[in-house]
């Protein structure tokens, strides 16, 4: 079977989807641990007839990295 990229990324993903929500499961336990980063106050492009709103914010904890592990794991056995 032939691995490609995109099929490693879904996993990846899915790996930091899955964490996440691990993670907010247990909310006071070392699995939420993590730093957040990105834009704090979105940037805003008022161009009189639009308005674009641009903002990012990536929220990385302990539980997202055992995700994105486990899923590096997974891609490698398939």
């Amino acid at each position: 079977m032939h691995k490609n990229f995109w099929t490693c990324l879904l996993l990846i993903l899915a790996g930091i989807v899955v964490g996440g929500f691990i993670g907010s499961l247990f909310p006071s336990t070392w699995l939420n641990y993590g730093q957040s980063f990105g834009l704090t106050s979105p940037l805003v492009l008022d161009l009189g007839v639009l308005c674009i709103t641009f903002g990012l914010t990536i929220n990385i904890t302990i539980a997202s990295i055992i995700g994105i592990a486990i899923a590096i794991v997974i891609y490698r056995f398939i």
